[in-house]
């Protein structure tokens, strides 16, 4: 170190800066200063005295300078030796400050306790505890309950796999209810009845018996909608009637009277059957009968969730497995001084409860209160006789467990034998499995009140809190032409009538076209409106993979950005963040499908222009488009395999996927078809090009394969569903036959135009010599052309004996049905005596 700084002491006293400078140049040329060099403090001396940077020709001095002014530390006093660092550390980092970054949007519900859009926040960190009403299973399972469970099993896919809470699902099945023990009791003992096979005379003596209690239900009914229902049914039983008095009037055969008979049975099956319940009906001691009718319809219930693609709950409860539980619920709520026994039964007091300082009564719906209409729907058939509603203290008050009468099911209990009310059911059973708070509630919007205000409320007198559920959603109504779907009403579809007309997607897609808190009409034009969407959609996919099938190496599929790459992909993102924008709005389908639709109308015309500029478009930005979508189809259900891109193509229960196994025979069929209309059109062997479009057209729709021929580009390859083809080749038809008699008129009204430039008499006398030739000798004459002629007088070989080639033959054919309707037209002249 003494050395150097000798060495430097002679270097920088020589006086001219040129000569220091390049001295010292010469001096550092012998030294490795850029790696393991340490700066003593001979260097930094040295450093200290030049006045700034050296000149460039001077390399190694530059170098050197260079090397101690980067490790500078940063001091704004280059001469204070403390602050220049002589180690080989670098120098610190400067400071780095996060971006600021957007505000982004949380999750809000519609929670019909506030009637806002609250906040959706959990319990328990990412859990979430969902307990939903299940259905009364007393009958076909109808399209009113797929818009509930539909849209709840939305709902339920949307809060786990987009925004991946852990989703714990709960939901009931009632077993035992009004309704149930009375359609039970009328199916035994009409079976029973028509299994004795009363005779026609005996049969019409017991319907018009029936009929007059009947009669006066009718009379009494103020609700419009019941009204309209009973009246249907009393006029389909008197159409029927008499039918069979006729017949039994003309004394017709046995056969005819039994065919009439039957009819009648049928038309009748609701009179007799609640006529034949008045009278028998408590006399019904077996609790089998009660349990038959729900197991059945139960099974089948599952079935058509399955159908629909709706998930199975994580438990499910079934009222008369949870008797023991009822009874332990209703018994703390009575301890807790909220309930009250009267004549077997227990009674909710909501006066009492509503009075206490931590409840309150009818948090959903407290304009309902008092309500006796509702109320008594609620406390269902069976319990509104007028002992029973004198057994409480008030008409407000609502059943928790009601003694049974004669020919109802019973359990015992500390009150006497009975069995649970409707509501209580779901608070036990509830209780039972997600304790004293649950996060989510869900059920239709019918079920506010009093179903669910009354849950809310025995719940909370029982576990002594007011938060029994933190938010209660209710999906909006399904109607058919602006009326509500109901079983009561006969008013409905069965899902599985529905699913004969409409795939499970289609459905779920026009339920996702709509809020699910909102009424849905569902009509033709709301299923119409799903198929188009779903067809949209899938044409999009279809196309995708098609340019994804294009041979590209691995790094072929790596292709530059131009500004259309650009644009779209910005489009890309700009609707992702709406999606989910739209998620957190209350789980907005409706616009998120919108947005989805938005971004393949992008991608559509991106293609397009690629395609019409002869440019390959980019496969990869593409295909993370087409699986984003797929993606969220899965999250709505709408897609229910590993399907990577698109819609399944052959129906869920394939156990290959049918499209990649034969795509590669088809995409050869297509080349080969390629290739010989390529030969065929220089050749001019139009037979063939005919061919291969009847490939096209009528042969492939057959077996769901759509080809795409497009002009100067290869042709499309499409794995299509059968039906969706041939719905499309039907509507080509009807297009193709409109055109053509659009044309035909046209050429008609030209034809009558030039008329009136045409001296009338002369075209007159040769319209009708023309009108006057039958079309089966219009051709004869032109022995010039034709040499053979059918049984019709329609040319099939010219001069030289051959065959018309069909192109020949179309064109003759139109000629040969216009003087069809020339000649027809002629004949009514002469019939009306006007060819003169």
């Amino acid at each position: 170190m003494a050395a150097a700084a000798s060495d430097y002491h002679c270097i920088l006293s020589i006086s001219e800066e040129e000569a220091r400078l390049k001295a010292l140049n010469e001096y550092l040329s012998t030294r490795s200063y850029i790696l393991g060099f340490t700066f003593s403090h001979a260097d930094v001396e040295a450093f200290r005295q030049l006045s700034g940077p050296p000149m460039d020709q001077h390399f190694h001095v530059v170098r050197w300078y260079r090397h101690i002014e980067a490790i500078y530390d940063g001091s704004s006093e280059k001469h204070d030796s403390c602050k220049l660092q002589t180690s080989k550390s670098k120098r610190i980092q400067p400071p780095w400050s996060p971006p600021q970054g957007t505000k982004q949007p949380k999750l809000c519900l519609y929670n019909s306790l506030t009637r806002n859009k609250d906040v959706f926040q959990p319990q328990n960190g990412n859990r979430v505890t969902w307990y939903c009403c299940g259905p009364t299973v007393y009958d076909a399972s109808h399209m009113g309950h797929a818009r509930s469970y539909i849209s709840f099993d939305i709902l339920r896919r949307v809060l786990r796999d987009y925004f991946k809470y852990d989703v714990f699902y709960c939901m009931n099945i009632t077993d035992i209810d009004d309704k149930i023990i009375k359609r039970a009791r009328q199916n035994y003992l009409f079976e029973q009845y028509r299994e004795k096979k009363p005779s026609a005379p005996k049969l019409l003596e017991d319907v018009q018996t029936a009929s007059e209690p009947f009669s006066a239900k009718l009379n009494e009914t103020t609700d419009p909608d019941k009204k309209q229902m009973l009246e249907r049914i009393q006029n389909a039983v008197k159409d029927a009637v008499e039918p069979l008095e006729n017949a039994l009037q003309k004394k017709l055969s046995k056969e005819e009277v039994d065919k009439h008979a039957e009819v009648l049975l049928q038309e009748a099956k609701d009179i007799l059957s609640e006529w034949l319940d008045t009278k028998l009906g408590s006399l019904m001691t077996d609790n089998s009968i009660f349990s038959k009718l729900p197991k059945f319809w139960e099974e089948e219930y599952h079935k058509d969730m399955a159908a629909l693609n709706v998930l199975p709950p994580d438990v499910l409860t079934r009222v008369s497995e949870y008797i023991p539980e009822i009874v332990d619920f209703v018994q703390r709520i009575i301890d807790n001084g909220y309930g009250y026994v009267s004549t077997g039964s227990v009674y909710f007091d909501t006066m009492k409860f509503d009075a206490s300082e931590n409840h309150s009564y009818a948090k959903l719906v407290p304009e309902a209160v008092g309500d006796q209409k509702a109320l008594q729907e609620g406390e269902g058939d069976l319990s509104i006789s007028v002992d029973r509603l004198s057994e409480k203290h008030s008409p407000n008050d609502f059943a928790l467990w009601k003694s049974s009468k004669p020919g109802e099911p019973s359990w015992d209990s500390p009150w006497g034998k009975g069995r649970p009310g409707w509501h209580i059911e779901c608070s036990a059973m509830a209780g039972s499995i997600l304790g004293e708070s649950m996060d989510i509630h869900g059920g239709g919007f019918d079920l506010r009140f009093p179903h669910h205000d009354n849950e809310l409320a025995q719940s909370e007198a029982y576990f002594e809190n007011d938060c029994w559920v933190r938010y209660f959603l209710h999906t909006g109504h399904l109607t058919i032409a602006g009326c509500k779907m109901s079983k009561s009403l006969k008013n409905f579809i069965t899902i599985k009538d529905a699913l004969k007309n409409h795939t499970a997607r289609q459905l779920r897609l026009a339920f996702l076209m709509h809020s699910w808190k909102d009424t849905l009409d569902y009509s033709n034009n709301t299923m119409e409106s799903a198929i188009q969407y779903e067809k949209f959609m899938n044409e999009f996919f279809l196309n995708v993979k098609d340019i994804l099938r294009a041979p590209a190496g691995v790094t072929g599929q790596f292709e530059k950005w131009e500004n259309q790459e650009i644009e779209l992909n910005k489009s890309f993102q700009d609707k992702k963040v709406a999606v989910h924008e739209a998620l957190c709005d209350n789980i907005d389908t409706r616009t998120v499908l919108e947005e989805m639709r938005s971004l393949v109308s992008h991608c559509n015309s991106y293609i397009a222009a690629k395609k019409g500029a002869r440019q390959m478009p980019n496969r990869m930005l593409l295909e993370n488009i087409s699986v984003y979508l797929t993606q969220m189809f899965k999250v709505f259900g709408a897609i229910e395999n590993d399907e990577a891109m698109g819609f399944p193509v052959g129906g869920s229960g394939q156990n290959v996927n049918l499209e990649s196994a034969i795509m590669p025979y088809l995409q050869f069929l297509s080349d080969f078809r390629e290739s010989v209309r390529q030969i065929a059109r220089e050749k001019k062997v139009f037979e063939v090009l005919q061919l291969c479009d009847a490939l096209r057209d009528d042969v492939l729709p057959e077996h769901g394969v759509r080809f795409e021929d497009h002009e100067g580009l290869p042709t499309v390859v499409k794995l299509v569903d059968r039906e969706t083809l041939l719905k499309e080749r039907e509507e080509k038809k009807k297009m193709e036959e409109e055109k053509k008699r659009k044309k035909e008129e046209a050429a008609r009204k030209k034809q009558e135009q030039e008329s009136m430039n045409t001296t009338p008499i002369v075209f007159q006398a040769a319209k009708l010599a023309k009108m006057k030739i039958p079309p089966g000798e219009m051709f004869k004459s032109e022995n010039d052309k034709y040499s053979k002629f059918d049984e019709n007088g329609f040319p099939t070989h010219d001069t030289e004996g051959k065959e018309l080639s069909k192109g020949q033959m179309k064109k003759l054919k139109k000629l040969y049905e216009t003087q069809e309707k020339l000649y027809k037209e002629y004949l009514q002249m002469v019939q009306n005596g006007t060819a003169d």
